[in-house]
C-alpha cells in the first residue's frame, strides 16, 4: 500500500512543479509591473512659473503619481539647481525628473543626485559638459518672432510684450498669453550663460520632447541636442510652452519614462 501511495505522489509532481513555477512567473511579471517610478519632480524654465505644469500635474496625480513642481529663483543656475535638489531630496525613491526650456539646464546640472532616475527634456536645452542654453542658441539664426529683450541695469532678461504670443506660446488663447506675459517675472541673463559640469544623461535614460512650431529654442537645435544625448525623441505639434498646450502628450511622456527605467 505504501508503494502504491508513493506512486500517486510522484504523478503529481511534475504537476505541482509546473504549478510552482506558473505562479513563480506571475509573481515575477507582478514585481515587474509594479517597479514603476512613483516620483515626479517638474522644473520650469525662464518667463513662466511653475504654474504652468497645473495641467501635467492633473494628469500625472490622478493616475497615481507622486508630483512636485519645483519654483526656480531664476536668479542664478547655482540657485536654480540647488532649489531643484531641495526637491530631490524630498523624494523617498527613485524620481523621474523633468525639465522645460532653460529648466534643460537645471535638470542636466542637478541630474547626478541619486534621487534621480531618468531625465525628460521638454523643449529643452540637454547639454554636454562644458556647455551653456547660449552656446546652443547661438548655433543657428534666432526666428524673428523670438522677443527675448537684452539684459537691464541689473542683468536680468524680459520677453517683448510685443512678441509674446507668437514668438512664446501662440498655441494658448490671447488673454492667457497676456496673463504670462504679465506674470513672467525676471531672469537672470547669467544663468543662461552658465555652463553646466556634468551630464548625467550619459548614464541615466533620457526622453527629449521636441516642440515642432517652438520660435524660442528652434526645433532643429531641438533635435540635434537630442540626437547628441541619445535621448528617446517625442515631437509634438506645439509652441515653445507645449507643456501648457498640450499636457496629455507631455505626460504620456513622462509616464513612458517612469514605466522604462530598470
Amino acid at each position: 500500500m505504501k508503494k502504491t501511495s508513493i506512486s500517486k505522489q510522484s504523478r503529481f509532481l511534475p504537476f505541482l512543479a509546473v504549478l510552482f513555477m506558473l505562479f513563480g512567473g506571475i509573481s515575477a511579471l507582478s514585481a515587474q509591473s509594479s517597479k514603476v517610478v512613483k516620483n515626479i519632480v517638474l522644473v520650469h524654465g525662464a518667463f513662466v512659473d511653475g504654474s504652468g505644469y497645473r495641467g501635467v500635474y492633473d494628469i500625472l496625480t490622478k493616475k497615481g503619481y507622486n508630483v512636485t513642481v519645483v519654483q526656480n529663483p531664476l536668479t542664478s543656475l547655482a540657485d536654480d539647481v540647488q532649489a531643484t535638489k531641495d526637491a530631490l531630496d524630498k523624494q523617498d525613491g527613485p524620481t523621474i525628473l523633468v525639465g522645460h526650456s532653460y529648466g534643460g539646464t537645471v535638470i542636466t546640472e542637478s541630474g547626478d543626485h541619486p534621487n534621480v532616475a531618468a531625465l525628460v527634456y521638454v523643449a529643452a536645452f540637454q547639454l554636454d559638459e562644458g556647455e551653456s542654453a547660449v552656446d546652443w542658441a547661438k548655433t543657428e539664426p534666432a526666428s524673428p518672432k523670438s522677443g527675448i529683450l537684452p539684459p537691464d541695469e541689473k542683468g536680468f532678461l524680459y520677453y517683448d510684450k510685443a512678441k509674446f504670443h507668437a514668438g512664446f506660446c501662440a498655441d494658448l488663447p490671447k488673454e492667457q498669453a497676456d496673463f504670462m506675459y504679465a506674470s513672467q517675472g525676471r531672469f537672470s541673463a547669467a544663468a543662461l550663460g552658465a555652463k553646466v559640469t556634468k551630464a548625467p544623461w550619459k548614464t541615466k535614460p533620457s526622453y527629449g520632447i521636441v516642440a515642432t512650431q517652438d520660435e524660442a529654442i528652434l526645433p532643429s537645435i531641438q533635435r540635434k541636442m537630442y540626437q547628441k544625448g541619445h535621448a528617446k525623441i517625442t515631437e509634438i505639434k506645439g509652441s515653445h510652452v507645449v507643456f501648457i498646450s498640450h499636457p496629455q502628450e507631455v505626460a504620456e511622456v513622462i509616464i513612458r519614462a517612469s514605466k522604462e527605467v530598470k
